[in-house]
């Protein structure tokens, strides 16, 4: 058909996002924990708390669990760390949870962050679950060197 404004598949361009891009080297992964847990910071989070993946967990190299004093506050915070992690070059990371904003995952690539209402993270414990020094432990309460806690 003559003029016909259709692009030649070889020639089509995906529209679908930009994953996250992966620092992949220690110190761009240190920048993107920084960039996130001053986000974290400047968002008035509740209980921040960072566990150090590395060697342990092919999911990524950190995960930080942080809570938010209501739905709405927990959405804020997750908007806030998507955009500060985008400015500061890191891309798009991905997300599940924003329609409710009980429980917001947010994947970097290297950094996994875990938002929660606070009745929903007790509920969850994932600091239990994810502390290598926890796994295995009969009564739970072993110390947990793996786990920096910062508010």
């Amino acid at each position: 058909m003559k003029g016909d404004p259709a692009i030649p598949h070889d020639q089509l361009q995906p529209t679908i996002p930009a994953p996250v891009t992966t620092p992949g080297t220690v110190e761009d992964i240190d920048r993107l924990l920084d960039v996130i847990e001053t986000s974290l910071d400047d968002d008035q989070a509740i209980d921040i708390i960072t566990i150090d993946l590395k060697g342990k967990s092919s999911l990524g190299d950190y995960m930080i669990i942080a809570s938010g004093r209501s739905t709405r506050h927990v959405g804020a915070i997750a908007d806030h760390v998507l955009k500060s992690v985008k400015a500061a070059g890191f891309g798009s990371a991905q997300t599940e949870g924003m329609s409710s904003a009980d429980w917001v995952l947010i994947d970097t690539g290297d950094i996994i962050i875990h938002l929660f209402r606070p009745e929903v993270r007790e509920f969850y414990n994932l600091e239990k679950m994810w502390s290598p020094s926890l796994i295995g432990s009969e009564d739970g309460e072993e110390a947990t060197d793996n786990l920096e806690t910062a508010s």
